[in-house]
């Protein structure tokens, strides 16, 4: 698995239409996603999945009038139960290391592009609505022209989120205890913690994996890495902290950074931790939502940063700017779409450059 700033042939998303995920608060949603298209769409190809024709429809208005509409956006009409690619979509994957990440490219047909890994989705082991989801990652890979892999352990097939990992592309990955080695919301109740290893290693050609430990306060994946720590670029490592002691994230988070402090990559060398403070709460209905800078997305020539309207965002948005010197740090506004406890991150999914 490449990491996501190296290049890309594409960038998927699913446009929104579950307004049971931002109940209240739809009705910006879809101009939010325009703005990110928009932006994206000038970088790379956008794949771009529509449950249906009318929402087809409906979406090319909204782009149009956002001057977002452009040809580098390819429409594909599946159902879909909620728009969070990053999670139920295919997980793709290059060959350049035939004895680590997968078959030889010679057993490949020559209309296939690549490897795409096709891990279980089912709701996070929460929510009953996900048949549809179950199924995009092969209709992705299909698109792609991709081979499909369906990754198992102890003989079953893995459920894994493409949230609960992070890679570096040279064989370290991050994730959290919280999420996969929890008992509840458990996704995969016959695997340890060996038995993850051993498959980040055998599917995603990362023989080394770093554990933290429990995610942020509102986060219903229950302990996605992706508003933790993320990786930067091979030695380098951006995580949350959150400075006042009196909030519920000062001690899990303080306890993460520990362990990437003491953690080693796959050549023994200790990572380069930057520190990236969370944003004032964001509270809706009296509720705690997942706000974290640690949600951005890195494409060809651009990093999209969720901003909160918030002190801190200013900070966040410097220190992407510092780390990604040769990118244009793009900020999305995000206060009204983390009401659907996900952001930039969350939403998408990213195809490699074969």
């Amino acid at each position: 698995m490449p990491a996501e700033w190296e290049p890309h042939t594409a960038t998927w998303l699913a446009w929104p239409h579950y307004e049971g995920d931002w109940p209240g608060k739809f009705e910006p949603i879809p101009w939010v996603f325009a703005e990110i298209i928009r932006n994206l769409s000038r970088r790379e190809r956008v794949e771009l999945v529509l449950t249906n024709a009318a929402a087809g429809r409906k979406a090319r208005r909204v782009l149009e009038r956002a001057d977002a509409l452009s040809e580098n956006i390819r429409f594909h009409y599946w159902p879909t139960n909620r728009i969070w690619l990053r999670d139920s979509g295919c997980i793709f994957l290059t060959l350049r290391q035939p004895g680590l990440s997968g078959p030889d490219s010679r057993s490949r047909s020559p209309h296939e592009a690549g490897l795409a890994l096709k891990f279980r989705f089912n709701a996070w082991a929460k929510y009953s609505n996900w048949r549809h989801d179950e199924k995009i990652g092969s209709l992705m890979a299909k698109a792609a022209h991709h081979r499909e892999i369906r990754p198992l352990s102890l003989a079953t097939r893995i459920v894994l989120e493409g949230g609960s990992i992070d890679v570096n592309g040279a064989g370290t990955l991050l994730s959290t205890e919280e999420c996969l080695l929890s008992n509840e919301q458990a996704r995969n109740p016959h695997m340890a913690r060996v038995h993850y290893e051993k498959a980040f290693a055998d599917y995603l050609g990362a023989p080394y994996t770093i554990w933290l430990g429990r995610g942020i306060v509102g986060d219903d994946t229950h302990g996605h890495v992706d508003d933790l720590a993320r990786f930067v670029n091979r030695t380098t490592v951006v995580t949350m902290v959150e400075n006042n002691s009196k909030d519920p994230n000062h001690a899990p988070l303080r306890a993460n950074l520990r362990r990437l402090q003491a953690a080693r990559d796959q050549d023994g060398r200790q990572l380069t931790v930057v520190e990236i403070p969370m944003p004032q709460p964001v509270v809706f209905e009296r509720r705690r939502l997942p706000a974290s800078y640690a949600n951005f997305y890195i494409a060809n020539g651009i990093v999209l940063a969720p901003v909160f309207n918030r002190p801190n965002d200013r900070i966040a948005l410097d220190t992407l700017a510092h780390l990604f010197p040769t990118r244009e740090i793009i900020p999305i506004y995000s206060g009204d779409f983390i009401w659907g406890l996900g952001a930039m991150h969350c939403m998408t999914q990213q195809q490699p450059a074969s």
